[in-house]
């Protein structure tokens, strides 16, 4: 009898004060976003990791509506899948899951073998010019938003530029997804020939490691920036402040400070244009507030020895290259034959590298135009903040800004009451299910497996009720190596100042935005994430032992415990408790921790 988890408490048709099933009135291909409803229980739901703080209602309707339902289903039709076409999403709370949409029709499943045979040798062949084609038209858009001058554009004119900041996002998910799943699809092809010939499956990801990104390039200038701030004596400024606090002290410090801040408001103007979150309207990028990269730079300079970039990608070559050719070793001339050919097409079309590189140009970035015509918005109308029109639904907002509806006392009030139901939901992210509705004895979706780490062994690991005193845990080996350290167990990656040099990061999965961690940190935990994951990807090129899809590393390991992560086995284990630690503590230390 298959395992039900209800998820009757999200399903009452109660939501954000004010909700109305009409603000999700919009294009959808197989299935429509919105909360929970009667039935769903009858589909898989797992917690999506990129969204820990939860959505506001305008990222809410952005993301589920253009990205999950219209993304991934108009690139799973359109390519297609054979087995699923595309993800759906729902909300407990502002928290969202997705669910994969699977065809089960045999005659269907057959005729869309056909077509993916015909349709991704094209791709693979034209593979180049299909995404750099896409990524200059972003980046061509993404040229023309920067040009204008938000504050200048009339009042009739305001409403259409939110539309098409809106437009350019929907775009943006059409060639994300029209680009990840045939990569996907070629890459699972090889993955399961070599499974096939007898290759671990845990050395198929090193095939194709060791290749610059623009991600690992932003990391490789910020810490430079670090080094520069050493380098001018800036450090004891640094350890002064907070990042909220620095900005302002190295102007006070003047000179060699003053020098500093121009070469990094330089770096700003290039790598700057980056939130703290995947496509969400409702986080700053770095440009707007310093004070991510600002305790970045402080947390870079904690570290007494330097981070060697230059190694790390160097090693990261040597093991691809070594994993190759013992591969090759066990294999006879035809399976030789048909792995070069795989290896050749996935080098290519290198998924592990376009799965980090076009965060640059994508998700990282292109919710910035719509969240500064609402900030606009929010000045116009004299909202009492300026990311108070982000508590509005998409219909709502419209309405505001072509002056439909006036933003009065009553639009005020809720405002505030959905402000108050976020910062709620957002405090009890610890607590919600990792998984909802009829949980599969296998998922199949390739997605839910080498991404988000939904395997059989995650799965039964977030069910079972004694994972919170487990002190030995498994997961998937995804970067190699033994690491101990202190825990940091943290939420979302505003929480990365919280990262000493060493310590061992311990999150629900990472995105593109927790790079800059993997130069400090000695090793990395997550809940969810496969082979093809940010964190199993990135902490291979970094050299950091990293074990992911382990399911309930959030939940076993406190902030503050001895664990040690081994990347080679999959295996994190606590080795003391965050009591014990702290009892074990110098008497200064302790004082120092009790002081600050």
């Amino acid at each position: 009898m298959a395992n039900v988890v209800p998820v009757d408490a999200w399903s009452t048709g109660e939501w954000y004060p004010g909700y109305k099933p009409e603000f999700f009135d919009m294009p959808w291909i197989v299935d429509p976003a919105g909360p929970f409803r009667p039935g769903d229980e009858n589909a898989f739901w797992f917690l999506d990791f990129h969204w820990s703080r939860g959505l506001t209602p305008l990222g809410a309707t952005l993301w589920s509506g253009d990205g999950y339902c219209w993304g991934t289903q108009h690139a799973a039709e359109s390519l297609p899948l054979p087995p699923g076409r595309g993800v759906s999403a729902r909300f407990a709370g502002t928290h969202l899951y997705g669910s994969a949409l699977p065809e089960t029709d045999p005659a269907q499943i057959e005729a869309r073998a056909g077509r993916i045979a015909t349709n991704l040798p094209h791709f693979l062949q034209n593979y180049r010019s299909i995404w750099e084609g896409g990524r200059d038209e972003l980046e061509n858009t993404w040229s023309q938003f920067r040009a204008v001058d938000f504050t200048q554009v009339s009042g009739d004119d305001l409403p259409n530029l939110l539309v098409k900041a809106r437009r350019y996002h929907k775009r943006s998910m059409e060639i994300h997804f029209g680009v990840m799943y045939p990569m996907l699809a070629n890459f699972l092809g090889f993955y399961g020939a070599c499974a096939d010939m007898g290759i671990n499956p845990n050395e198929i990801g090193k095939f194709l490691q060791g290749e610059n990104t623009k991600i690992m390039e932003t990391d490789r200038l910020l810490y430079a920036l670090a080094m520069k701030a050493r380098a001018a004596g800036l450090e004891p400024v640094f350890e002064a402040h907070q990042g909220s606090q620095l900005r302002a002290a190295l102007g006070r410090h003047g000179g060699a400070a003053s020098t500093w801040l121009t070469e990094f408001d330089d770096f700003l103007q290039v790598y700057g244009w980056r939130a703290e979150a995947t496509c969400d309207v409702g986080v700053p990028a770095w440009i707007e507030d310093n004070t991510i990269p600002l305790d970045l730079v402080k947390t870079f300079l904690q570290r007494g020895d330097a981070h060697d970039f230059e190694a790390a990608a160097r090693n990261a070559w040597t093991e691809r290259e070594e994993a190759i050719e013992n591969a090759r070793a066990g294999l006879t001339r035809e399976e030789q034959a048909v792995f070069d050919a795989g290896l050749a097409s996935n080098q290519e079309a290198n998924f592990p590298w376009w799965q980090d590189d076009h965060n640059y140009y994508i998700d990282l970035k292109v919710m910035l135009p719509l969240r500064w015509g609402c900030q606009e918005l929010a000045s116009r109308v004299k909202a009492d903040r300026s990311d108070d029109l982000l508590y509005l639904f998409w219909p709502e907002l419209i309405d505001v800004a072509t002056g439909e509806k006036p933003y009065d006392a009553g639009l005020r009030g809720l405002v505030d009451a959905r402000r108050e139901y976020f910062d709620e939901w957002h405090g009890r992210r610890g607590e919600m299910p990792k998984v909802l509705g009829t949980i599969p004895e296998n998922v199949e979706d390739p997605i839910l497996i080498e991404i988000f780490g939904l395997n059989p062994h995650s799965i039964r690991a977030v069910q079972d009720p004694e994972a919170a005193v487990q002190t030995v845990m498994s997961g998937v080996p995804a970067a190699k190596g033994t690491a101990r350290g202190i825990a940091r167990v943290l939420q979302s990656s505003d929480e990365l100042h919280r990262l000493e040099p060493g310590a061992i990061l311990v999150c629900e999965s990472t995105s593109p935005n927790w790079t800059p961690a993997f130069g400090k940190i000695a090793g990395c935990a997550c809940d969810g994430g496969g082979m093809l994951s940010h964190a199993a990807i990135v902490g291979r090129e970094y050299g950091v032992p990293t074990v992911t899809a382990i399911g309930v590393a959030t939940l076993s390991i406190a902030d503050g415990d001895e664990i040690e992560v081994d990347g080679s086995s999959g295996t994190v284990t606590v080795l003391r408790r965050a009591a014990e630690v702290a009892a074990s503590a110098p008497v200064a230390e302790r004082t120092e921790e009790v002081t600050a």
